[in-house]
C-alpha cells in the first residue's frame, strides 16, 4: 500500500510565501515523476508543477517564476516553494506520484490534499 501525505498549507496574505511537502510511504520500489496539482472552487484540477526522478521540471505558465518544485529521492518527498502568492493561487493542492510498488503494478497515487488560501 502506498500513501502520499501533504503538509504545509494554510492562510497567507497576497505576496506571501508557503512551502508544501508531500511524503510518499509504503512498499515502494521506485518513484518516477512527482507533481503538484490544484483545484479551485468550481474549477477543474490543474497541473501546477512536476518533476522527474532526474530533476527535470515543468511549470504551469501561471506560476512560472514564483513557484519552485524540488524533490528528495532518498526521502520519497516532493516540495513546492510558493512565493509572491496571489489570491488566484487559492485552492486545494494535491500531490501526485508515479509509483512502482514493490509487489504490484506501476500506478499513479494522490494525496488527500491541503488547502491554500491567499487573502487579498
Amino acid at each position: 500500500q502506498v500513501q502520499l501525505v501533504e503538509s504545509g498549507g494554510g492562510l497567507v496574505q497576497a505576496g506571501g510565501s508557503l512551502r508544501l511537502s508531500c511524503a510518499a510511504s509504503g512498499s515502494i520500489f521506485m518513484i518516477n515523476a512527482m507533481g503538484w496539482y490544484r483545484q479551485a472552487p468550481g474549477k477543474q484540477r490543474e497541473l501546477v508543477a512536476d518533476i522527474t526522478r532526474s530533476g527535470s521540471t515543468n511549470y504551469a505558465d501561471s506560476v512560472k517564476g514564483r513557484f519552485t518544485v524540488c524533490r528528495d529521492n532518498a526521502k520519497n518527498t516532493v516540495y513546492v516553494q510558493m512565493n509572491s502568492l496571489k489570491p488566484e493561487d487559492t485552492g486545494v493542492y494535491y500531490c501526485n506520484a508515479d509509483v512502482v510498488p514493490m509487489r504490484s503494478s506501476r500506478n499513479y497515487y494522490w494525496g488527500q490534499g491541503t488547502q491554500v488560501t491567499v487573502s487579498s
